[in-house]
């Protein structure tokens, strides 16, 4: 006698009611997660600061070898690591993130300098200009045409900068190139159409080399260091997860949310940086500043605005 067959159960229809709860639980499973990531980047800086007296080289050194562990760790119960040797074999993708890995790495290096010195305030101004420097970009690089609003809010920003630097004494040269690294970053990882999550992987994949070798140097150099002391080391360790987290849940609300409402969430994390650098920190907030900072909000509002309505032209054009 042979064993019954097994029937599947049928599964019930998909209703218009049921398909509209389920985008609303994606939803809100996706600004749940760009929330968390934009505010662990936010908060970032209180780590930095917390690793005080350990050389900003060091920091992102430690930074590229627990990312890579963890990342990878991850990527082995995910079972993706497929995908990563894929992007190491395609020359052309290799090379993209090689670039991508470079100017990251400068990225992290002037960053983590500007918390050490105390300088969070100009790097927050950095990350706020950084939309219209992605558009400048995409004009310079790509050939991509401005449209009036971007314009607008792109000279406004730079009134703002000028501001800055005039009634300072100084080009703002961290907000200049955080903002310019971190363009240039999303240009070649554009390029090279890696994903977030297998992008960060190779990237740190291959920076991972010359970040061993810098710890290595510098232990035979300097001793055990901050390595000898428990708290300190635990807090290096920290910075693999303070990367590879946010970048995560970044990527789990991409696949989630429209564009142009991440684009909104993106001031979530410099607005943070701001009120860290002067709450905590005490860092100097004078006339100056509090005017180029005004401008540059401006003209993000200015160029939100025009985001939002170059979106929902093109969403009637398709619907019609």
């Amino acid at each position: 006698m042979s064993e019954p067959q097994h029937i599947p159960p049928i599964a019930p229809p998909e209703t218009p009611a049921t398909r509209s709860g389920t985008l609303a639980d994606n939803a809100k499973g996706g600004v749940l997660a760009a929330l968390a990531a934009y505010g662990l980047w936010g908060f970032l800086p209180i780590l930095f600061r917390m690793l005080d007296g350990v050389p900003s080289t060091l920091i992102v050194a430690e930074r590229i070898l627990w990312s890579l562990v963890l990342v990878g760790v991850f990527l082995l119960i995910k079972r993706r690591l497929g995908e990563v040797i894929a992007v190491l074999r395609d020359r052309r993708r290799l090379l993209y993130v090689t670039v991508a890995a470079l100017v990251l790495a400068c990225n992290w290096l002037l960053y983590v300098w500007a918390v050490e010195t105390e300088q969070l305030l100009e790097a927050s101004f950095g990350y706020f200009i950084n939309p219209l420097v992605n558009v400048a970009l995409g004009m310079v690089l790509l050939g991509e045409r401005q449209n009036r609003w971007q314009a607008v809010s792109i000279a406004i920003a730079v009134v703002g900068i000028g501001i800055q630097a005039a009634g300072l004494g100084n080009i703002p040269f961290i907000a200049l190139g955080l903002a310019l690294s971190f363009g240039l970053y999303g240009f070649f990882r554009k390029t090279a159409g890696v994903g977030a999550t297998i992008g960060l992987f190779a990237e740190t994949l291959v920076m991972a080399p010359i970040a061993l070798v810098f710890v290595v140097v510098f232990t035979a150099l300097h001793g055990t260091g901050p390595h000898a002391d428990p708290q300190t080391f635990i807090l290096l360790m920290l910075t693999g997860p303070a990367t590879a987290v946010p970048l995560l849940l970044f990527a789990y609300a991409v696949q989630r949310l429209r564009l142009t409402t991440i684009g909104m969430f993106q001031y979530i994390a410099p607005s943070i940086q701001f009120l860290v650098a002067i709450l905590m920190f005490g860092e100097a907030l004078n006339e100056v500043r509090l005017i180029s900072f005004a401008l540059i909000w401006i003209s993000l509002a200015v160029f939100t605005v025009d985001s939002v309505r170059q979106r929902r032209r093109r969403s009637s054009s398709a619907a019609a």
